[in-house]
């Protein structure tokens, strides 16, 4: 009778319940002493990540960066950047973005907003609801209707520098006495 109570059937009465199936086993990472490495299968590179050299590079409006930025085909940032951005590539700044820092690309679309210097080489465009605190040097300038820009312009193929004139001796005048 005690052991029916505590859930163990007697030895003469017959448990009505099924079974319990047993657990599925749990499989577990190997555990690896600080000297062991360990070894994975090396995959084929599947055609999609071949694929991404040659498109868009993100950056989501939940991401926040500090430090440079440098990227070779085009980029679209959505989040916050505090710092340099170079590149040989073209850069969009999204709605939600915030740049505060030189840019210096092939070309650049403001939609967000910037605060800092801008260079390209080719196209700067300002979009309608863009806001750009500083200057732009550019090969072509583009700005919409409702853009904020706050600095100066160059705009065209940007003139050589004068040469920088040698230090002349300075005169100092002769006193007879």
């Amino acid at each position: 009778m005690l052991r029916q109570i505590i859930g163990q059937p007697n030895e003469g009465s017959k448990d009505n319940r099924p079974e319990a199936p047993a657990p599925a086993p749990v499989e577990r990472a190997p555990i690896l002493s600080s000297s062991a490495q360990a070894v994975q299968p090396q995959r084929a590179p599947s055609s999609s990540y071949s694929s991404m050299s040659s498109s868009k590079n993100v950056l989501a409006n939940d991401v926040e960066i500090k430090g440079s930025i440098k990227f070779s085909h085009d980029l679209i940032v959505d989040g916050k950047i505090e710092g340099e951005v170079h590149s040989d590539g073209a850069l969009t700044v999204g709605e939600n973005a915030l740049i505060k820092g030189e840019i210096k690309t092939r070309s650049v679309v403001i939609f967000g907003k910037v605060e800092g210097n801008i260079t390209v080489v080719e196209r700067c465009e300002l979009k309608s609801n863009a806001i750009l605190i500083g200057d732009i040097a550019a090969g072509t300038l583009s700005i919409e209707e409702g853009a904020t820009f706050m600095g100066q312009s160059s705009v065209g193929k940007k003139a050589p520098e004068a040469p920088k004139p040698a230090a002349a001796p300075i005169a100092r005048p002769q006193t007879n006495n």
